[in-house]
């Protein structure tokens, strides 16, 4: 069982820089890959960034590919979303979640980024 707790979203202007984080309780951590993902009002949710167990391994949205970097910290049980050069169409409800397969089992409760034009 794992549970994941975003943070460090907020109202940011175009152009400016934000860092997530998430959280996560369980002994397993480092055994489950990471990933990233957002919800914008009308729309379905998706994909924005992975991170395999290691860290060794990431990928991104072409949307997203240069201006944002995920990483992880697996002794401080953690996930990172750096985003940066940030554009209005980024806001949405942020959140992570984590997989030890093809399927993403765990999901955190999301956190609002807003990016003002």
């Amino acid at each position: 069982q794992v549970q994941l707790v975003e943070s460090g979203g907020g109202l940011v202007q175009a152009g400016g820089s934000l860092r997530l984080s998430c959280a996560a309780s369980g002994r397993t951590f480092s055994s489950y890959a990471m990933g990233w993902f957002r919800r914008s009002p009308g729309k379905e949710r998706e994909f924005v960034a992975a991170i395999s167990w290691s860290g060794g391994s990431t990928s991104y949205a072409e949307s997203v590919k240069g201006r944002f970097t995920i990483s992880r910290d697996n002794a401080k049980k953690t996930v990172y979303l750096q985003m940066n050069s940030l554009k209005p169409e980024d806001t949405a409800v942020y959140y992570c979640a984590a997989k030890k397969a093809v399927e993403y089992d765990y999901w955190g409760q999301g956190t609002q980024v807003t990016v003002s034009s």
